[in-house]
């Protein structure tokens, strides 16, 4: 009280209630004192008031919070925390801001908006998952997700209790809760858990929730869900159980409400054939549907909800039998509800017979008419010895009927939550649960029954045990951070609830009433009266009632009427209209009753007449005793089940939802004070206020107080120790030691106090902003007098020198003057000396007098004018000098009269008439002067005109005279003139008419020459227009037109590529799904595991054979040990595989039927123009052939001869050296013709498999689409193409790679493909094998032959087998001759190839030879001395000779052994380290070395060893992805690699489109023998799976840096202060240690680059590497803004700028501002200028409209609401200049979703990029252990 005092000073801001707005601002115009009884306050509409105070408790009013506060997201971050204070912030929050849910400490206060919000979707789950709840905005979202963060934290059951009236959105918060678990945690197995749980919503809102005047889908019962995780945290379950049925709604309805949802969808759906028998019509024909006067509600389609309602029923498990059961009984309840009761007497009542209603129910039910119309109309008494039966008047029997209805209904409703539960429970064992809680809210009305009593209770005690919550957790708080414990003074309602529950209690005297025989409400209300009215103070007694009771609640006082309390604590139904039930012959009504007599949790019934509730109550489960059962009450069977809810949730963590209803009307945006602070009264959210404001509520951590109040310390005042510099500077600021507790962590604040804080902070920054503010004024006027005074001096020095320009033109005058005086006085001199002697000297003196008098006089007219100017001036002067002594004079006359006239008052008034009287006697002097004047003037100039006159007369008379005369000569000549005129006249008339005439012509044809020349030119200039214009219209049309095509199609190209490389994600999601349950299939089988060695050779790239065969073998065994395990993802995705398998050997077939027509058509035109080339080329072949026999022969007996040389030295005999020389070479050479019969082998099965093989070459030579880069389609053609091309080929691709089927059948395909694959294996070994045999025996024959008839036999024998085998092959396909002939045709340039490699062979054997006979002979003289070496004659001597050794010609090709490929695989990829040995490898040498060992099984034209190496390495990069995949250098590094395998097949293909990159020696490199266009587009498809995986590695690396590093961290020290937070905490944006930073986001950027950089990426794929990272800055960082509230200020977006202007310096530095990065970062960068620019007027809506183009409206009208000033010195956007937005923004066509998608990746490409590095230079380091590669 004394911190308000002290704050009660002028322009103060208090809260004073008021009637309408219950609180209203007002200002103090007056300090307070202590002792005043009033207050002078000003409203805020300006209206002076004055407020008197309490006489008895002087309470001052509220104080108001600092602007910078209003609108916090956490309410206990409010300084002052009181009523008032609460309802402006969420009024703020609602109205303003658009903002719905608000913290209030561990509450969520969440206010209906009556309208759909976009804050629901997916992206924004994903936002909220995993992050803290006091980083976001408040949100059910947060609330769901530290829930579930809980539970897996602190291994503890988790509670979310959501309370409020109806119409609050307590349904729909529970929704959203139940909904974010299902999507975050996912389901532990395939059975679509989560699904049915969602499932479970529209079902009991179907049977549980109605229209109601305060909500249109009001649930009226109470519901706890609880959803069950496993150990893993993923749902496995789900548990309902149901409170409080309003089972009264199905019998009656108020006006402007409903009955159940689906009585009206079962109405609404009677026309469908299905409903026939149920025999509905419309909702107003029944009873129970009519009442309400309000069947329909606006934007509902009841039919369409029924369509929902099923089809939840049969996700649920409940088939169309049960569905239509259903739907019957519920039939049966509207027409029991038609049954009309007729009066038979005043105490007996009747049914009139053949009811057509009761016809119809008792034909639904299965009952007889007589039974049921008897039963419903009596009554059976029994009594100890007899039993009566009793007729029940009318009233009584339709009460009877209603309560049959409401107890069918009851059980019908119990029934449904039985089966939902049942198709929620799993077998798998529950770890922990997250509970829902959806309940009543407190409930007061005009008229409140026995409901509302149990309403109440049950939140008397939900509110109990939510206090005890809070004041533990104040309590935990406090001894967590050692501050003094003082208790804390709350409202305890544990009275109250005596009062309710207590040994005789209320319920307890109720219970014991309706045991008497004779009870009533009244005896039961005097019971009452006697028991409570004096001893509780809780109870009261109305004044003008003695059947009611008033109980004072936490939330309020309630009036309770006690009518009927008895007969709804009772609920009685006939128990003969049971039993007529319980015979019918309906199955699903048998089960009914039949599990209602012994049901595990059955929920017991309110009756009811009236009333707008009645309730369903759930039974204690361990009493399952009939008898028992049917003697409990309702209120004690209530009183169990809250029992053990509250038991429940005392067990679990509780979270609050309170839900606030903030109007009646259902109007969208609208906020009424009066009804949102009864409910904040009634929910629990004033009393949270009021115990935290009891305490320490705000409350800060000692780094963000010395963050904040920095500039309230002096530089002195600030130490290394932060905590103890904020004690010393506290101690300065507050004096009350009182006020503040410093904790371990915090400084804990009194209510108030940050408040006071603020304000000295604000003040000082106000005297800040003073002095800046006068110091640049300063500055600017001193700047501006300096410019002033310079331009004075300018002035100044251009006048002076003009003045003395003028002065020296002055001086020239004068000396002008002299000079000429002195020449005229010279000349002057002359003439008067010449006219002394002249005759005339009086002339020439006369002449010079003249002149002289003309000089004097023009010299005295200067002097004159000299003399008056002087005068003039002399004459001012003077006259100024006695005007100045004159205004001095009369000054002091001034003066003087003053004075007196003040000693002389009464003489003013005489002199002011006398000088009046002076004045006017001038004034009539003045005016008859002027008189005189003016008649002496008009009498001289009178007289005047007369003499003039006169004289003007007599010159007249005297003309007069003289003119006569002339008359008579003058008139004759007249007429003489007159008749020449006359003539004249005629002939000019004559001429001018002819003129006239032709002029008028002349005219008329220049008018139209000049009209048709007009029109002719200004239809050519039309024309020209038009042309000109349709030109430019064509012109901009085409390239509007084209821009536009061109736009499209790469639009649509870039979708296509996303789409299929999404597509390839799927895929190979599948894939490594598949390998999961391969290896756990594996696993369960450990001996029957297959080796690498067992892979097929004949693998796709879409397909492997082996992975398949091996997941059939393993599956087959898993069966048989894991029979429990879950296997129905397996058979989806093999019945998926299958499919598409089968789809795209069904597209292979055809295309390779359309090839086998074109290539036929083909090789007739072609086969008789190659038959005379094919017979001259097998004879020159031949000849070349026998040549190459003869040298090599003769190179034989060469050899021969010299091996048998010396016979009798036994050099050849069996072990010497010469022998094992030759037997060597002979070896080489069996080798060789063993290479040459394969060769042939190969040559024989291309030659049976033609059209195999044409077919296969055709479809690997189909140029890729993909393969091409789209940056170098220039023309609008070929990118439609390259797009029509991709289509087609996404359209194959998504046949064949679509992930969402069942693969049984491939399994099955698979293994039989295996079984033909094995017997061929078989079937060729055996071959083999006799082939080998042959061989051996061949060999053995060889040997026994002379040494120079080997060889010969042998090639002999290897022709004679190569022709008998191709007589046979014509043999036995005649037909196929003439194919085989294009073909072999075709081989000749293979077998050219293949000859002149056998010629290097050949030579190659030569030189081996040499040099073994040189051994030989080095050998033998070693031995002996006399021994001759072979070759040389044995007289010869020996000299030693050096051979030099001639460098290999490499070809850049490495050879190895098909056995050593698992060994060259494993060195060079799968154990590979980036990270060590690859760091000092040439880049990309993995691929050169792969690509290098794939160029020689191509020149050997070894396709298997080519498919093998190929598959292999694909298989190998993805395993070892799929190992490391977390490794971004590892993913780097394959990535480059596999992009420049992917250049090198390119590169050395052999089309022409690459060739021309390379030199002439790379063409000479290229593949001669494959075409291998298929596997690029499969390794394409390979390093599309690498970026992706790239990507996620990337992202996850940089996902904790983004929002730390972006938002929360200040780069710029100093800009941005902390505000004041609540309870929930955020993360503190000090860069504390671990904290990352903006240069963290840096570094890693620039460690990302430098790795790829140093893999050897393409510099094109790693602009678009950059360009996805800068996208996923931008994107998540902008997602965050949008849900941060405290993240939108004005300080903030200069942050935000100034880091983006980091990222772009350093895309700057590495040369990357063309990639496309910057461009991604727009929207956040318009998002920051968004909240720097000024928000005020329609010039700033249109600006911000220019400007914001690459945000939406949804986001820019976001930020907007979400601007929230961190000082004092911000504005806060008004609601009207947000309409502005908005207006202005109306038309722009885009997506309503409000966060960018951060999962989106851009489609890749990899652009072709040649090498310039030779192979055969290329060196193999020893680190890598490929020693047993051999370079060719």
């Amino acid at each position: 009280m004394s911190n308000v005092r002290n704050n009660l000073s002028v322009c103060a801001r208090v809260w004073i209630p008021d009637a309408e707005e219950v609180w209203k601002s007002a200002e103090l115009t007056k300090d307070y004192k202590n002792g005043d009884a009033s207050l002078q306050l000003m409203l805020e509409d300006g209206t002076s008031i004055e407020h008197t105070l309490d006489p008895k408790t002087k309470n001052l009013p509220y104080l108001r919070n600092p602007d910078i506060l209003v609108g916090e997201n956490d309410l206990t971050a409010l300084s002052y925390l009181h009523e008032p204070a609460v309802l402006h912030n969420l009024k703020v929050r609602f109205v303003d801001s658009k903002l719905i849910y608000t913290y209030c400490g561990i509450v969520l206060v969440a206010i209906n908006p009556y309208e759909t919000l976009p804050i629901y979707g997916t992206d924004i789950i994903n936002a909220y998952s995993g992050q803290n709840m006091g980083d976001m905005d408040p949100h059910i979202f947060a609330v769901a997700e530290e829930a579930y963060k809980q539970m897996a934290r602190d291994e503890r059951n988790q509670s979310i209790i959501v309370s409020g009236e109806s119409g609050a959105g307590k349904t729909v918060s529970a929704k959203y809760a139940m909904r974010y678990f299902a999507t975050v945690s996912g389901s532990a197995s395939e059975a679509n858990v989560e699904e049915k749980v969602l499932a479970s919503n529209p079902i009991m809102e179907a049977i549980g929730n109605a229209k109601t005047t305060r909500n249109d889908n009001s649930s009226r019962f109470g519901k706890y869900i609880e959803i069950g995780f496993d150990t893993r945290f993923r749902i496995i379950g789900a548990n309902m159980r149901t409170y409080l049925l309003e089972k009264s709604r199905v019998v009656f309805q108020a006006d402007e409400e409903r009955n159940y949802h689906i009585f009206y969808q079962l109405c609404a759906s009677s026309h469908l054939p299905e409903f026939k028998n149920l025999k509905l019509s419309s909702a107003n024909d029944f009873l129970y549907t009519r009442q309400g006067r309000s069947p329909v509600i606006g934007g509902v389609d009841d039919t369409k909800e029924l369509s929902t309602t099923r089809n939840a029923f049969t996700l649920l498990g409940i088939n169309e039998s049960y569905q239509m059961g259903l739907f019957q009984v519920l039939a049966a309840i509207l027409h029991l509800g038609n049954v009309e009761i007729k009066d038979r007497d005043s105490d007996s009542s009747v049914i009139p017979p053949n009811n057509r209603h009761l016809t119809a129910f008792c034909e639904l039910v299965g009952v007889t008419y007589q039974d049921m119309s008897q039963w419903l109309c009596h009554r059976k008494l029994k009594t100890a010895t007899e039993t009566y039966v009793k007729p029940l008047p009318r009233l009584q029997a339709t009460n009877a009927r209603d309560a049959l209805s409401k107890h069918i209904y009851a059980k019908l409703f119990n029934w449904i939550v039985e089966h939902v539960n049942k198709a929620l429970i799993t077998n798998v064992k529950q770890h922990s649960f997250i509970g829902v809680l959806d309940i009543y809210g407190f409930e007061t009305f005009e008229i409140n029954s026995f409901e509302q009593f149990c309403i109440n209770y049950a939140n008397e005690k939900l509110q109990q045990q939510f206090n005890m919550h809070v004041f533990k957790l104040e309590q935990e708080e406090y001894m967590k951070e050692q501050i003094p414990w003082t208790l804390i003074d709350f409202y305890d309602n544990q009275p109250c609830i005596n009062l309710i529950e207590a040994k005789m209690g209320i319920l307890d005297l109720l219970d014991e009433e309706c045991k008497m025989p004779k009870g009533s409400d009244d005896s039961w209300a005097q019971k009452l009266y006697n028991t409570h009215l004096k001893t509780s103070s809780l109870f009261e007694k109305p004044r003008m009632s003695n059947r009611a009771f008033i109980i004072k609640h936490f939330a309020d006082k309630v009036e309770y009427q006690c009518d009927g309390f008895l007969e709804k604590n009772k609920d009685t139904v006939n128990e003969e209209q049971i039993n007529v039930l319980k015979a019918s012959k309906f199955e699903l009504l048998m089960e009914l009753f039949h599990d209602g007599e012994k049901a595990i949790s059955p929920t017991g019934q309110v009756q009811g007449t009236g009333g707008r509730t009645r309730l369903s109550i759930k039974p204690d489960k361990s009493r399952d005793s009939k008898s028992k059962e049917h003697k409990k009450t309702v209120g004690c069977q209530f009183r169990n089940s809250l029992q053990m809810l509250m038991e429940t949730l005392n067990a679990t963590t509780p979270h609050y939802v309170r839900c606030i209803k903030p109007n009646d009307f259902k109007m969208a945006f609208t906020f009424d004070p009066k009804r949102a602070v009864q409910q904040l009264r009634a929910c629990g959210v004033l009393e949270t206020i009021r115990i935290s404001a009891a305490g320490f509520p705000s409350r800060w951590t000692y780094q963000e107080f010395f963050s904040r109040y920095r500039v309230l310390m002096k530089q002195k005042d600030v130490l290394p120790d932060k905590k103890l510099t904020c004690k010393n500077v506290l101690e300065k600021l507050v004096q009350d030691q009182d006020k503040y507790q410093f904790g371990k962590t915090k400084i804990f604040f009194r209510a108030g106090q940050v408040a006071y804080l603020e304000k000295l902070r604000a003040d000082k920054l106000r005297a800040a902003c003073i002095r800046i503010q006068k110091t640049i004024r300063c500055w600017l006027a001193r700047k501006k007098y300096l410019r002033k005074r310079s331009a004075a001096i300018t002035i100044q020095r251009f006048t002076r020198g003009y003045q003395a320009r003028w002065s020296k033109q002055a001086a020239a005058l004068a000396m002008q003057t002299i000079l000429r005086a002195y020449m005229a006085r010279q000349k002057y001199q002359a003439v008067r000396h010449t006219s002394q002697n002249t005759k005339y000297p009086h002339a020439l003196l006369f002449l010079s007098a003249s002149r002289s008098l003309h000089v004097r006089g023009w010299l005295a007219r200067c002097w004159y004018k000299r003399c008056l100017v002087s005068i003039v001036v002399l004459q001012c002067c003077i006259r100024r000098m006695r005007a100045r002594r004159e205004l001095k004079k009369l000054k002091i006359e001034a003066r003087s009269v003053e004075h007196f006239k003040k000693l002389n008052k009464g003489m003013e008034n005489k002199i002011m008439q006398l000088q009046r009287r002076i004045d006017e006697q001038s004034k009539e002097n003045r005016s008859v002067n002027e008189k005189l004047v003016g008649l002496e003037n008009s009498y001289t100039a009178e007289s005047e005109r007369m003499r003039g006159e006169l004289n003007r007369l007599r010159g007249v008379e005297e003309e007069a005279k003289k003119k006569t005369n002339q008359v008579t000569s003058l008139l004759e000549e007249l007429e003489k003139l007159r008749k020449e005129l006359s003539a004249t006249q005629q002939e000019k008339k004559t001429i001018e008419d002819w003129a006239q005439t032709y002029r008028n012509e002349m005219e008329k044809m220049v008018s139209e020459l000049k009209e048709q020349n007009g029109s002719l030119k200004k239809d050519k200039d039309d024309l020209n227009r038009m042309i000109q214009e349709q030109s430019q219209q064509m012109t901009e049309k085409m390239v509007r037109s084209i821009a536009q095509e061109t736009q499209q199609l790469e639009t649509d190209l870039n979708e296509e590529r996303s789409r299929y490389q999404n597509l390839l994600t799927e895929h190979l999601r599948l894939e490594e799904k598949y390998d999961d349950l391969k290896e756990a299939m594996n696993v369960s089988k450990p001996g029957h595991r297959r080796t690498d060695s067992t892979h097929s050779s004949n693998e796709s790239e879409y397909t492997y054979n082996s992975e398949y065969a091996e997941l059939e073998e393993g599956s087959r065994a898993a069966e048989d040990v894991t029979r429990g395990m879950d296997t129905s993802l397996t058979l989806k995705l093999q019945k998926r595989l299958t499919e598409l398998e089968q789809e795209k050997q069904s597209l292979r077939n055809e295309l390779e039927n359309k090839e086998d027509q074109f290539q036929r058509a083909r090789d007739d035109a072609e086969f008789k123009k190659a038959r005379g080339a094919e017979l001259e080329y097998e004879s020159l072949k031949r000849q070349e052939l026998e040549s190459e026999n003869k040298k090599l022969k003769h190179n034989l007996a060469e050899m021969r001869q010299s091996l048998l040389g010396d016979a009798a030295a036994g050099a050849g005999a069996p072990g010497s050296p010469a022998y094992k020389v030759l037997l060597e070479q002979l070896n080489a050479s069996c080798e060789e013709l063993d290479v040459r019969k394969e060769e042939v082998l190969i040559l024989r099965s291309q030659l049976v498999s033609q059209k195999e093989a044409m077919h296969h070459k055709e479809t690997m030579t189909e140029p890729s689409v993909y393969a091409e880069d789209v940056s170098k389609l220039k023309d609008a053609d070929e990118l439609k193409q390259a797009c029509i091309g991709l289509k087609d080929t996404n359209r194959y691709n998504v046949t064949a790679s679509s992930p969402a089927q069942l693969l049984e059948h491939q399994l099955q395909t698979q293994r039989r493909t295996y079984d033909n694959e094995v017997e061929s294996l078989r079937s060729e070994l055996q071959n083999v094998k006799e082939e080998n045999n042959r061989q051996q025996q061949l060999l053995a024959q060889n040997l026994q032959l002379p040494p120079e008839a080997r060889i010969e036999a042998s090639l002999q024998h290897e022709i004679t087998r190569l022709t008998n085998e191709n007589l046979e092959l014509l043999a036995e396909d005649p037909t196929a001759s003439r194919e085989a002939r294009v073909i072999i045709l075709r081989r000749m340039v293979d077998l050219m190839e293949q000859l002149e490699k056998q010629d290097r062979t050949i030579r190659k054997l030569k030189k081996q030879l040499k040099v073994y006979s040189k051994r030989i002979g080095e050998m033998g003289a070693g031995q002996t001395e006399g021994q001759t070496s072979p070759g040389q004659m044995v007289d010869e001597p020996i000299h030693p000779v050096n051979i030099p050794r001639r460098e290999k010609d490499f070809q850049g090709m490495l050879e190895y052994k098909k056995e050593d490929e698992l060994k060259l695989v494993k060195n060079l990829i799968l154990e590979l380290k980036p990270r060590g040995v690859a760091v000092n490898l040439i880049p990309g040498l993995p691929a050169y070395i792969l690509f290098m060992c794939l160029r020689h099984a191509d020149y050997v034209n070894d396709d298997q060893k080519v498919r093998t190496l190929l598959t292999s390495t694909i298989n190998s990069i993805k395993k070892i992805l799929k190992k490391r995949g977390d490794d971004f250098e590892t993913v780097s590094f394959w990535l480059a690699n596999t992009c420049r395998f992917l250049h090198c097949l390119k590169q050395y293909s052999g089309d022409e489109a690459f060739m021309k990159h390379n030199t002439q020696r790379q063409n000479e490199h290229c593949l001669s023998n494959f075409d291998l266009a298929e596997y690029r587009q499969v390794i394409s498809d390979l390093a599309i799976q690498i970026y992706q995986q790239l990507i996620k590695c990337m992202e996850n690396i940089l996902q904790p840096m983004i929002v730390s590093g972006m938002l929360e961290h200040e780069t710029i020290q100093g800009v941005s202060g902390v505000k004041p937070t609540g309870l929930r905490k955020r993360t503190s944006s000090i860069a504390d240690e671990g904290t990352y930073t903006l240069d963290s986001i840096l570094r890693q950027l620039s460690a990302f680059h430098s790795t790829m950089c140093q893999h050897g990426t393409d510099p094109e794929l790693i602009k678009q590497v950059v360009k996805q990272q800068f996208y996923i800055i931008g994107a998540v960082t902008l997602n965050n803004l949008l849900l941060r509230k405290d993240m939108c200020s004005w300080s903030k977006g200069m942050q935000i700028r100034y880091n983006v202007s980091q990222l772009e310096e350093w895309l700057r530095d590495k040369g990357l501002m063309t990639c496309g990065a910057k461009e991604t970062l727009e929207p956040l960068i318009q998002a920051a200028q968004l909240l720097q620019v000024k928000k005020k007027t329609d010039e700033d809506a249109e600006a911000i409209c220019s400007m914001c183009l690459a945000l939406t409206t949804a986001q820019i009208v976001k930020v907007l609401n979400l601007y929230t000033p961190v000082n004092e010195f911000e504005e806060r956007v008004s609601v009207a200049f947000i309409r502005t937005i908005q207006t202005r923004l109306r038309d722009r066509c885009e997506s309503p979703q409000l966060l960018m998608d951060t999962k989106m990746i851009y489609p890749v490409t990899f652009p072709f990029s040649p090498s310039s590095l030779a192979l055969e230079t290329i060196q193999i380091p020893g680190s890598l252990n490929l020693a047993f590669l051999t370079r060719v």
